[in-house]
């Protein structure tokens, strides 16, 4: 009895060794790359239903090789904290906007300036386009994927008014360089997190917002406005970033990357698309809304705008100046980019 069972050891010993020597040891090219995605958006925003078709992308044409877990609506990590967090390796991934690391981002804050921006398909490739070229040295810490912006922040007010011109004196929620448009035409900024601006505009303690169209329906924004101001001229979005942690860039194999890489250029134009979507969401939404207004600045009053705007973008290449920075260059590139992909 203990004779065979000697045999047996020996023999399962045997076929062991033998698979180990024609299979080899398991390469690191052949273990599963585990990732965490950070995202802000909640999870039931078409943003963040579109973030996971992103992920399930890499996954499939990696062949599994990747597996990401995804975290939507701020449970890794917070707004303000999303690029650090990545910097530290707390996320290996994250998708946040600009502005919610203020001051950390000065060339790249050219793009949520009220530079004319229409829509988020146009916000979006002008990002993209700018990044290619300029490459900001504030955004090498990390392994930039792809960039977007919404579509136009645009002016809409409780009370129903002819033009820009009527908000002097009304206040209106903004924030930053949103802000400084209100400024211009005399209004009065209010700043506010935006969970905070339903029952603001609720109590009237806001008149009004400047906020891309979307906001009428997925914060349900038009349950008291009614009036929304078409002026281009004013328009401008709001920059957003999806990253990597650049040590686990550098990890990952080159057929990864090249996925990786492949799947985040073709994903440019749909989150610049859905943008769109969801700005013509918002819209229906409105208008569906008793005694909801849409009033189309004529081409004298948005040349107006233009003009009212000039200096605030004049105070940002000032600042770049000193700080050192290709300000004036940045402004020009974008410009020019919409001068000629309207």
């Amino acid at each position: 009895m203990k004779r065979n069972l000697c045999i047996s050891l020996v023999i399962i010993a045997f076929i062991l060794s033998t698979l180990a020597v024609v299979c080899g040891p398991v390469s690191a090219q052949d273990q599963v790359i585990k990732l965490k995605y950070s995202n802000f958006f909640p999870p039931a925003h078409k943003i963040s239903k579109l973030t996971e078709d992103y992920i399930k992308e890499i996954e499939k044409r990696t062949n599994g090789k990747v597996k990401i877990m995804y975290f939507p609506g701020n449970t890794l990590t917070p707004p303000a904290q999303a690029y650090d967090s990545t910097v530290q390796g707390i996320t290996d991934i994250s998708q946040c906007i600009f502005i919610y690391s203020k001051g950390r981002f000065p060339l790249t804050d050219v793009l949520n300036y009220p530079i004319g921006i229409k829509t988020g398909l146009q916000a979006t490739r002008l990002a993209n386009a700018y990044y290619k070229k300029f490459q900001p040295k504030e955004m090498t810490d990390t392994h930039i994927l792809y960039m977007h912006g919404h579509g136009p922040a645009l002016v809409m007010t409780r009370k129903v008014i002819k033009s820009l011109d009527e908000i002097k004196g009304v206040r209106i929620k903004a924030s930053g360089t949103s802000g400084d448009v209100i400024k211009a035409y005399g209004g009065i900024p209010v700043t506010m997190p935006i969970p905070e601006t339903y029952e603001a505009l609720q109590k009237g303690l806001a008149d009004g917002i400047i906020l891309p169209i979307e906001t009428l329906k997925n914060w349900k924004f038009a349950d008291f406005l009614k009036c929304l101001v078409y002026n281009y001229g004013v328009g401008l979005s709001n920059a957003m970033f999806v990253t990597m942690n650049q040590k686990k860039w550098d990890s990952l194999p080159k057929d990864v990357q090249k996925v990786f890489e492949e799947v985040s250029a073709e994903w440019i134009d749909k989150q610049g698309k859905l943008w769109d979507e969801i700005e013509k969401d918002g819209l229906e939404y409105a208008k569906q809304k008793p005694g909801f207004t849409i009033v189309n600045a004529t081409p004298q009053e948005e040349a107006k705008a233009r003009e009212k705007m000039k200096p605030i973008i004049a105070e940002y290449v000032k600042e770049m100046k000193q700080k050192g920075l290709p300000g004036e260059e940045a402004v020009k590139f974008c410009q020019d980019w919409l001068g000629k992909n309207p």
